[in-house]
């Protein structure tokens, strides 16, 4: 048993060390993402693909133009790298209140978003959440981590001994344990990243970042999530609110300043 636990711990710091900093996100977060972008673009795409097949679009006009409006002015601000590529916008004729962005330039609105989303600025703060997801590289972190932590339990399994009912129980816990200490805290962190460079986005297209801290406050009138913040992949709608709220004061010149000049956002 003593020579299980070393090996798992030798495993497991070797794995730790690799993870740090391979790389920076557009906040200056080290981040371990090793997989190359473009795999992640084929994945997306592929996804997105699938995803089209699956739930049909919608055949609202009038919706469809406001999301593209939406994006198109948030992808104006992005950096050189992600503004210059054609990302494609699909609003799916579905009741769930969400969107998304995934590698590749594919992005998704569902109608059951614009319930809740009042506005072009509240539409705004989630998808310029979901194209920070994309801008951070989140998807190949969360992979990267996943990859890592999978491999360095499975090492450690062969590396323990004899298969006995007792290691069995071990690495199960361990599981659990890599789930909570590393993996959900990076999801975690990846959302509260998304939403201060949405944030910043909404800013610069024009949006009202206020209407950030709005949304959250609809979702949350729509019912919080039951699941504790720690075994959760996202923050509290409470702690993002206070996290937005924060840092309103050094994105509202940006956008006040956009208004003096008449170049809000005109969406809707």
């Amino acid at each position: 048993m003593v020579f299980m636990k070393v090996s798992f711990k030798a495993v497991l710091a070797a794995t730790l060390v690799v993870m740090v900093g391979c790389s920076s996100s557009p906040t200056g977060r080290k981040q371990f993402a090793v997989l190359p972008d473009s795999q992640m673009n084929e994945m997306g795409v592929q996804s997105f693909t699938e995803m089209k097949k699956e739930t049909p679009a919608s055949s609202d006009a009038k919706l469809r133009e406001q999301v593209q409006c939406v994006a198109d002015s948030l992808i104006a601000v992005l950096p050189d790298k992600y503004r210059k590529q054609d990302w494609e916008v699909v609003l799916f004729n579905d009741d769930q209140v969400n969107a998304f962005a995934l590698p590749g330039y594919k992005v998704g609105v569902y109608t059951g978003l614009l319930k809740v989303a009042e506005n072009q600025s509240q539409l705004a703060a989630v998808v310029g959440h979901e194209l920070a997801h994309v801008i951070a590289r989140h998807g190949n972190e969360r992979v990267s981590t996943q990859l890592a932590t999978s491999q360095a339990l499975a090492l450690g399994y062969q590396l323990s001994g004899e298969e006995s009912p007792e290691k069995i129980a071990i690495f199960q816990a361990l599981g659990l344990g890599a789930q909570i200490g590393i993996i959900l805290p990076f999801s975690r962190s990846h959302e509260s990243e998304a939403d201060l460079l949405g944030l910043e986005y909404m800013a610069k297209a024009g949006f009202d970042p206020r209407e950030s801290v709005q949304l959250w406050r609809n979702m949350s009138a729509g019912g919080e999530s039951k699941t504790p913040e720690l075994l959760s992949t996202h923050p509290s709608n409470a702690n993002r609110i206070k996290n937005l709220q924060a840092n309103l004061p050094q994105n509202m010149p940006i956008y006040e300043s956009l208004i003096q000049q008449n170049k809000g956002a005109k969406c809707y």
